[in-house]
């Protein structure tokens, strides 16, 4: 009875969060020399249609979604950060004719550049891509936690506890990889000192602060779109 007391101890005491999978630096993925982006022009086609793509490290996994493709990158298709309210609020930015999310039936099993996920959006028949991917970190009593590193559970920290998500995204012209502008935004999940008891409770807090950054990020994106429209639809 004591062996199996003392066993369960264990086991519990061994119980841990696996941080999600990592971000994808978007100029890592654009495969074009300083000569060809400089070279880059812009087809404006005004109303446009937007595609939209969170993409992540590869292997990317978190609690609810796991990333689609290997190569240098991955793609999420699932909307867990996204909701329908918010791809719909997309369609009414200026000269925007129509929104529509990436799938993976238009994705390549091995994703190696942007020009793959520009051609996916073309048979979409999108005119501006939009692509974005988040950067989250946990920190615990001065320790940071980066992607895919355990967290034991059962931990009781006493102060600096919190999750960051940092999203940032960029506007492609689908025909040319011109990049019309960039948008970034973060946001904090702090009141986690008594969270540590199950891993759902802790990756309500990861959603939680990345649903906040995905929002922010639509806010600073929703304006840097009105200052490409205002340029480039006349």
């Amino acid at each position: 009875m004591r062996v199996l007391l003392l066993a369960a101890v264990l086991l519990s005491g061994c119980a841990s969060y696996v941080t999600p999978g990592g971000p994808v630096r978007l100029q890592d993925i654009d495969r074009a020399d300083i000569a060809e982006a400089a070279a880059r022009k812009p087809s404006p086609n005004f109303p446009a249609r937007l595609a939209v793509a969170r993409v992540q490290a590869t292997g990317y996994k978190s609690y609810s979604a796991e990333a689609y493709g290997a190569g240098v990158f991955s793609v999420v298709t699932t909307q867990e950060l996204m909701t329908d309210g918010q791809m719909q609020a997309l369609s009414g930015w200026p000269s925007v004719a129509g929104v529509a999310p990436v799938s993976r039936l238009l994705l390549p099993a091995s994703l190696k550049s942007l020009d793959d996920l520009r051609l996916s959006a073309a048979k979409l028949q999108a005119d501006v891509l939009l692509v974005y991917t988040l950067d989250t970190a946990f920190r615990i009593n001065g320790r940071g936690y980066g992607p895919l590193t355990a967290i034991s559970l059962g931990i009781v920290p006493d102060r600096d506890a919190h999750v960051t998500a940092t999203a940032s995204a960029l506007f492609i012209d689908v025909r040319t990889g011109f990049i019309y502008g960039v948008a970034e935004a973060t946001a904090k999940a702090s009141e986690l000192t008594n969270i540590w008891n199950s891993s759902d409770t802790v990756d309500r807090k990861r959603l939680e602060a990345e649903r906040e950054a995905v929002g922010l990020l639509l806010a600073e994106a929703g304006k840097t779109w009105s200052g490409i429209a205002g340029q480039y639809a006349r």
